[in-house]
């Protein structure tokens, strides 16, 4: 059974950075593409980055790059979301989640993505 936990999310001021952890066990997390998605209530769940298997490639939402950082520790199984210059439209639930199958290619689609966690809260004040 694949297990998902994030944690790093807090209250911080706007400008301020906070960096996100992730760690995924049940599955072989080298094998697959990870992605951080935010949600806001009332809203759809928005792809904010994902990052390949090794690492090779990643993406970002137009709205956090240059501002956010993924990256991945395999030997570790945990993912990482570094939130530097935040804004208070950041200000969301941040969830991860491995791909659906191994080896899938990045992509910000929540469809793509299985075994979510219960997220962690970030809260950005003006």
């Amino acid at each position: 059974q694949v297990q998902v936990v994030e944690s790093g999310g807090g209250v911080v001021q706007q400008g301020g950075s906070l960096r996100l952890s992730c760690t995924v066990s049940g599955l072989v997390f080298s094998s697959y593409t990870m992605g951080w998605f935010r949600q806001v209530p009332g809203h759809e769940r928005e792809g904010v980055s994902c990052i390949s298997p090794r690492g090779a490639t990643t993406y970002y939402a137009d709205s956090v790059k240059g501002r956010f950082t993924v990256s991945r520790d395999n030997a570790k199984n945990t993912l990482y979301l570094q939130m530097n210059s935040l804004k208070p439209d950041d200000t969301a639930t941040y969830y991860c989640a491995p791909s659906s199958r191994a080896y899938a290619v990045c992509s910000a689609s929540f469809s793509e993505y299985t075994s979510w966690g219960q997220g962690t809260q970030v809260t950005v004040a003006s």
